[in-house]
């Protein structure tokens, strides 16, 4: 998984979870790094392979993002459910494609 690249060299991901149709992550940045650039990084690398596979061109993501700061340990616990439980509120009960499943993701 792409998100996944550069967990622990340019930042931490903490949670994470790939839909169908849109992506959630828990990232922590050092400082210096601005969550703009990594976005960019992801969205452009999954978007030319996800063209690739799927034989198109043009434009895979849609260009803005939405983001939260993480204030407390309480709201990094609630995100953190959030993200994992996204795939069973939506009937993927057997979704490989989220972090705290214990199976890593393939292709």
């Amino acid at each position: 998984a792409a998100i996944l690249h550069f967990d622990g060299a340019r930042y931490r991901i903490h949670a994470w979870c790939v839909m169908p149709n849109h992506v959630h992550v828990l990232v922590e940045l050092p400082p210096g790094i601005q969550l703009a650039g990594i976005v960019h990084s992801w969205k452009s690398f999954t978007a030319k392979a996800a063209n690739a596979r799927l034989g198109r061109t043009g434009e895979f993501w849609q260009p803005e993002y939405f983001d939260h700061l993480i204030r407390d340990q309480a709201d990094f616990a609630h995100a953190v459910r959030y993200i994992e439980q996204n795939p069973v509120m939506a009937g993927l009960t057997a979704w490989r494609w989220v972090s705290g499943t214990g199976v890593p993701p393939v292709g």
